[in-house]
């Protein structure tokens, strides 16, 4: 699938340590051989089963809609150092402009979590395939900051301004919930919510779409408290802080 048409976390919730730092020194490496100077992204395809395994999948050595996104998300004025890289200056000579303190060769860390979702606009058409695949079909995408995933995901879901509560409370039908996961359409996710509130296990949607269990249970977590709200007569502080929580 397009990376243009995928959710998008930062930082990365399911590398290992290990994985992590393998990935970031091919990136230096790679970005070392071919002589970059200035902002680039590489896009990895990544086997979560062996971690030997590994694919780039392309290099951009340019400004992107991934800068853009990774610059509010981190607080690093990625366009700004660019520049300066360009014009002759290092990393030890310039200042983050956001934070006015640390240096540039500092690495951001976050203590938050960011989610880009896309946005599609196929019902304005009538004969176009919602599945979705290597070309890109979005028309735009949101961000969203929270301090789990579950509560970032909620945000970023209602943003789309599509007519969507969040991962539940929305009245969408799937005549087959098997196939609407193992063919990415851009309701998957909500077919996936639908899956497991009919009773699917997570091990069982893995095997159909091979989405990261940890995002699975992510998901499950908010209908749990879907059903939990709607069990309870009254509610009280500790629930509702809970809610809260989940998004």
């Amino acid at each position: 699938i397009h990376t243009g048409e995928s959710i998008v976390i930062a930082p990365a919730q399911t590398l290992t340590a290990s994985e992590y730092q393998l990935l970031r020194e091919l990136s230096i490496k790679t970005i070392r051989h071919l002589g970059l100077v200035g902002e680039c992204n590489i896009q990895f395809a990544f086997d979560p089963e062996r971690s030997d395994n590994y694919r780039v999948i392309e290099v951009n050595a340019r400004l992107s809609r991934s800068s853009a996104l990774a610059s509010k998300a981190s607080g690093f004025p990625l366009a700004f150092i660019a520049t300066k890289l360009a014009l002759g200056y290092s990393l030890t000579d310039l200042k983050n402009t956001i934070t006015k303190t640390t240096p540039a060769c500092f690495e951001p860390a976050l203590d938050y979590l960011v989610l880009k979702v896309p946005r599609w606009d196929l019902n304005k058409f009538r004969e176009v395939s919602k599945v979705i695949g290597s070309e890109m079909k979005s028309v735009g995408e949101v961000m969203a900051i929270g301090r789990n995933f579950e509560e970032t995901l909620q945000k970023a879901l209602r943003m789309l301004q599509v007519g969507i509560y969040g991962v539940v409370c929305n009245n969408l039908k799937f005549k087959d919930i098997e196939s609407s996961i193992k063919n990415p359409t851009d309701k998957r996710i909500f077919a996936v919510v639908e899956a497991i509130k009919q009773g699917a296990t997570v091990d069982e949607i893995y095997d159909w779409c091979k989405i990261d269990r940890w995002f699975l249970y992510k998901i499950k977590n908010i209908i749990d408290m879907e059903t939990k709200l709607k069990n309870t007569v009254k509610l009280d502080k500790e629930l509702i802080l809970e809610a809260k929580k989940l998004g």
